[in-house]
């Protein structure tokens, strides 16, 4: 019976990691002025799964354009668990960096981040100018246009911010949800952040505290949880015969 029920726990806390899809991240901070951002991953991210992050223009839903920076993420050799926040740090200087994978430039045009009207899209692609999955955004600019040029909402899978914003956090619950998909709509309100307009931000800290749930079992758990009591109970009938 010990073995049946440490199968069990086996299955269920097997759950594989799949491909990112538009609204699977979610900004969580942004700071012009220490020119660094963070996001959550509302799924486990697959370990080697290539990330692109631009402040380019966006001309269309696929196209980024080359005169702003852009940067490619690598998440590391482990799977990157669903709730997790990632800090990105300087990525104007040398000593850039992620807090999970490593960050590396892609095109240094215009390097840094700016507070008058900035756009940073992540994204995956077959380069940092060619989109195949957009996944999320974070907008300054005066208007949505940056957002719904590349098929994002403000509000549902992008977050747009009060024009100009030199450093903004996201300040609302990061606990007691039933899905991590829940979170998606109140990480991406303004009203759930503090915004600061004029400020000086550089040695502002983003809050990187994980998001959690109080979930059931999901249906392909209960599926890997059912495998695995049936390979117990063949197990126990060859023995027994």
């Amino acid at each position: 019976m010990k073995t049946l029920f440490a199968l069990a726990a086996i299955a269920a806390a097997v759950a594989p990691a799949h491909a990112l899809t538009t609204g699977d991240l979610a900004f969580t901070a942004f700071n012009a002025d220490e020119d660094g951002w963070s996001l959550v991953t509302f799924v486990d991210i697959a370990a080697g799964t290539q990330v692109f992050f631009s402040d380019g223009t966006a001309s269309s839903a696929t196209t980024i354009g080359t005169t702003e920076s852009s940067f490619s993420w690598n998440t590391g050799a482990n799977v990157i668990a669903a709730g997790t926040v990632v800090r990105f740090s300087a990525i104007d200087a040398d000593g850039r960096a992620a807090s999970a994978g490593s960050l590396a430039v892609v095109n240094s045009g215009n390097l840094g981040l700016s507070a008058t009207a900035e756009t940073i899209y992540a994204f995956l692609g077959s380069s940092a100018t060619s989109v195949t999955t957009m996944l999320t955004a974070v907008s300054t600019e005066s208007n949505t246009n940056a957002l719904t040029t590349v098929g994002l909402t403000a509000g549902v899978n992008a977050i747009k911010l009060t024009s100009s914003t030199d450093f903004a956090g996201y300040t609302g619950t990061r606990a007691g949800e039933a899905t991590f998909a829940a979170y998606a709509p109140l990480v991406n309100a303004p009203g759930n952040w503090a915004i600061n307009v004029g400020g000086n931000g550089t040695s502002v800290l983003p809050d990187t505290t994980a998001f959690s749930v109080t979930a059931v079992p999901e249906p392909e758990t209960y599926a890997l949880m059912l495998a695995g009591l049936a390979a117990v109970g063949m197990l126990a009938r060859r023995r027994q015969a």
